[in-house]
């Protein structure tokens, strides 16, 4: 409950809510959300390009614009739209939810302007045509220095932004401007914070040597073995930092959509601590072939350790659809097993933006990560489509469609401003939801078949001999350009909706925001005392779990074949 007081012209009240907002922090969440739309459209652009470049029957770019189209994709969508809309949720989680003034606006001043002319200047060098490195820029390959430049840039400005979320943690608790235990939001951001603050460590192990080394390699040797090691630790678990802020997203739409309150908050809390812990080691499965790393230590880190950090999302699967459980049985929904989700606010495109986020990162991301995570069956997929197959469900299938999901309560109650032409809201996340799935699917199974991830040409044109694939890869490669094409429109449609709300949107100002279902925009939280009857959400987990015993074994069968093994 907040208990803190501030000056009339550092906070507003907000009208749906009740929740106070920092004023402060509402520019920069503004500056930092529409900078985050901006590159996901560079990004979006860029990934159909690339959807008709790997359907063989359009082959769209030559080999040069397409390596060049991947490097912008991969570093506009996996770095800059994500971190600046993670920097926008950092700061509503710990001002709003903690009633508390932002720590330092100079130092959000500057998180934002280094971000930003980071991001442009990498952008820039890869359209130049010297830069065409990909996301992993691996040694010996070399790009301008700017490029290394920039993304330096953008790592110390979302290092700053975290510091300052930080900072404003600490505000809060000594000004104790809430009581009780830190909101479960905010515990999930401060987790994210935490391994962000390891991964851009790792970044700056990484890329400040190698800044060095593209102006004048005379200067420095850089070992490629290295550089592999040190880079997964930067480029893997800064995907670990989007989980923690899905899932914590997850959470806050399941209270503001039907009243969800997490049914154990020391369960939940202390999946949160094993991220924190174990989550970063996943990062191994990228350097598992790698000679420079020890035999025992692959093994224990895709065991041991892999399961602890699996553990915790286990947790996260049960408990945040038993959140929405509990909440519909309490409000009335109590016909048969699953009568609480087919009453569900599915109008709602917040509640069905973050349902399906929840669906295709558990049911896609979950079950392929943990499989293609294990040693043995890594090894034999690593280098195909089977991997960006795995990470399409998770980052874009599950953390981009949770932060749309959320945009549809942020331009209301930050921006003030409501959305035109609601039917087309309602249908965005199906839309962008379905394609990504669908184009997933094609992806890994073309994969299984052994199309290898990253090359221009499945065909292998010009090649002495036939070193193509069968018309099961093809027809599976053209179900992945049909996906896309459908993923891209319906990112395309959240573009669109959310720039004609922001700029020419009616404003609420003054008022609440228009509910999406019902009579009100925010459902009141059930009481904590709620019986938690879950028997819904145990039947989902256990199709989840036979789901990944038989693609587990399936995996296992698959490679007994390929080893010949009798």
């Amino acid at each position: 409950m907040p208990t803190g007081n501030h000056g009339a012209n550092e906070m507003r009240s907000c009208e749906t809510t009740g929740l106070p907002v920092c004023l402060n922090a509402q520019q920069f969440i503004k500056l930092n959300a529409v900078c985050a739309v901006v590159f996901l459209l560079i990004g979006a652009i860029a990934a159909i390009l690339l959807a008709l470049t790997r359907w063989p029957a359009v082959h769209l770019l030559s080999a040069e614009w397409y390596y060049r189209t991947l490097t912008i994709h991969g570093l506009n969508m996996l770095i800059f739209w994500i971190l600046f809309f993670e920097i926008a949720v950092l700061y509503f989680a710990c001002t709003t939810l903690l009633n508390s003034k932002l720590a330092s606006k100079g130092l959000a001043w500057a998180s934002w302007l280094l971000m930003l002319i980071g991001a442009i200047t990498v952008d820039v060098f890869i359209l130049r045509g010297k830069s065409d490195v990909l996301l992993t820029s691996y040694v010996p390959l070399k790009a301008e220095p700017g490029f290394y430049l920039g993304i330096i840039l953008v790592a110390v400005g979302a290092l700053l932004g975290v510091i300052n979320f930080f900072c404003t943690i600490y505000i809060a608790k000594r000004d104790k401007t809430y009581e009780g235990s830190m909101p479960m939001v905010v515990y999930g951001a401060t987790a994210a914070a935490i391994i962000a603050v390891v991964t851009l460590l790792h970044g700056a192990v990484t890329m400040i040597p190698t800044f060095v080394w593209s102006i004048n390699p005379e200067w420095i040797a850089l070992d490629p073995a290295w550089y592999r090691i040190t880079w997964w630790g930067l480029g893997h678990q800064s995907q670990q930092v989007n989980v923690c802020a899905m899932v914590s997203i997850w959470y806050f739409l399941s209270s503001v959509t039907v009243g969800g309150r997490p049914i154990n908050q020391a369960v939940c809390r202390g999946a949160f601590v094993l991220y924190i812990l174990f989550i970063n080691l996943a990062s191994a499965h990228h350097i598992l072939v790698d000679p420079g790393v020890g035999s025992g230590w692959k093994i224990w880190n895709t065991s041991y350790a892999m399961y602890l950090a699996v553990l915790a999302s286990m947790i996260h699967g049960f408990t945040v659809p038993a959140s929405v459980e509990v909440a519909q049985r309490y409000n009335g929904y109590k016909d048969g097993l699953f009568g609480w989700l087919f009453n569900a606010p599915w109008r709602n495109p917040g509640f069905s933006g973050f349902f399906l986020s929840l669906v295709i990162f558990g049911f896609g991301g979950g079950i392929t990560g943990v499989v293609l995570g294990t040693q043995q069956i890594n090894i034999m997929a690593h280098n195909t489509l089977r991997i960006p197959g795995h990470f399409h469900v998770t980052v874009v299938g599950g953390t981009t469609l949770a932060f749309m999901a959320l945009t549809y309560y942020v331009v209301p109650m930050i921006f003030q401003k409501e959305f035109y032409c609601k039917a087309l809201c309602r249908i965005q996340p199906w839309l962008f939801g379905g394609g990504i799935t669908v184009f997933a699917i094609g992806m890994s199974f073309a994969g299984s078949y052994g199309v290898p991830r990253r090359h221009w040409d499945v065909d292998m044109g010009g090649s002495t001999l036939f070193t193509g694939f069968g018309s099961g890869a093809h027809v599976w490669l053209g179900i992945m350009g049909v996906g896309g094409v459908i993923a891209f429109i319906g990112l395309l449609l959240f573009i669109l909706l959310v720039v004609s709300a922001v700029f020419f949107g009616k404003s609420n100002a003054g008022g609440p925001m228009t509910p999406w279902h019902g009579d009100t925009a925010i459902v009141a939280p059930i009481p904590h005392d709620a019986p938690h009857e879950t028997p819904g959400t145990m039947i989902l987990v256990m199709v989840l779990l036979v789901s990944f015993v038989v693609y587990y074994f399936a995996n296992w069968k698959w490679l007994s074949d390929v080893w010949h093994v009798r």
